[in-house]
């Protein structure tokens, strides 16, 4: 297939099978990280962009601001370039070095939030009000605010139409849940389908977005962090169970997948993955569960793959990797050289 654009690339994702012995479960992971920008939010950030220029909102040659700790921003700045527009990131320290390298290479103008933050706390509701001032400033600018923008659910209505029709019936569907463009979206899509499918949302410890007690977290780009409100964007009424997951449990999964199964996950995908496995081990969830590789570790080498700043920051912890063994069959492996747990490709029906 020859395509003319990038953003032609976005979709159609590839589906590995992670098979989850003497559960009748399989876990299936959506290799969103195969979008051209590197993540699920390419989806969304090609259709806010399409939306606002259909509704007259924003201008052919105008600006686009957004607040981004870098998926959504890269996703931004790819559609930028299609439509000839100037794209400004508003950023802070929470964002990884490698994700607004992408963005300065793809032509985006970052600005950082100023003031002193804590490594962990993510400082988006600083980051929105930049974003947000700058676009009032800037003749022909629109601040998007995914967090409030329907168009960022609406961007992933081609997600569900994919792995309904590569997998047919869809028990399950966990995801992360941070702004809740991609939850809703891809819950509300599966539902109608299905009402059946179950919708299981997974925000770190420390985020606000399920009611529980806010705290500084590590887990980048998911979550609504202290001091933030629960975007208009997400809806409660789609997703039937809200769970949190630890900065160990996630980075120390991510690290998991790369190692038994060479396929790089960033952290928030880790604690997706260790959530549906806890849930599938539990029996809560069975059959065809669906999961998004959200993002690549790719982007990660420095934080989530460095063993010393895991290490400087109290979070490795192997009994996680004892656990997953277990929960994929491979308890009794100690002895004999390790299996990879099996992977395989599920095709397009």
């Amino acid at each position: 297939m020859i395509l003319n654009k990038v953003t032609d690339l976005i979709g159609n994702t590839p589906i590995l099978c992670l098979d989850v012995p003497g559960k009748h479960a399989r876990l299936l992971l959506k290799v969103e990280k195969n979008n051209p920008g590197g993540s699920i939010k390419d989806r969304m950030a090609r259709n806010m962009i399409v939306a606002a220029l259909k509704s007259g909102r924003l201008s052919p040659g105008g600006v686009v601001v957004e607040s981004s700790s870098g998926n959504t921003g890269i996703g931004l700045a790819i559609a930028a370039v299609e439509f000839g527009l100037r794209f400004i990131a508003v950023v802070d320290h929470h964002a990884a070095p490698d994700k607004i390298a992408v963005m300065q290479a793809l032509g985006a103008e970052i600005r950082y939030v100023e003031g002193h933050y804590r490594e962990d706390e993510v400082a988006v509701v600083e980051r929105q009000r930049m974003a947000a001032a700058l676009a009032s400033e800037i003749p022909g600018a629109v601040f998007m605010n995914q967090s409030d923008n329907a168009a960022n659910a609406g961007g992933y209505s081609e997600f569900v139409r994919e792995v309904v029709s590569e997998i047919g019936g869809i028990d399950a569907y966990v995801g992360c849940v941070g702004t809740g463009g991609s939850m809703t979206g891809i819950a509300r899509g599966l539902k109608v389908h299905n009402p059946q499918t179950k919708t299981i949302a997974v925000e770190p410890e420390g985020s606000i977005v399920f009611g529980q007690p806010g705290h500084p977290y590590y887990q980048s780009g998911t979550g609504t962090p202290a001091g933030d409100t629960v975007g208009l964007v997400l809806d409660y009424s789609c997703i039937d169970m809200g769970v949190q997951v630890s900065d160990s449990h996630a980075f120390e999964t991510a690290r998991y997948i790369a190692r038994r199964t060479g396929l790089l996950v960033g952290g928030s995908t880790g604690g997706v993955i260790y959530k549906a496995l806890e849930f599938i081990h539990s029996g809560v969830i069975r059959g065809n569960v669906v999961a998004a590789v959200a993002d690549g570790g790719e982007k990660y080498l420095h934080t989530v793959f460095s063993e010393n700043w895991l290490e400087e920051r109290s979070l490795l912890d192997p009994r996680v990797w004892e656990r997953l063994d277990g929960w994929l069959g491979q308890a009794d492996a100690e002895e004999a050289p390790r299996e990879v747990p099996r992977l395989h490709a599920v095709h397009a029906a």
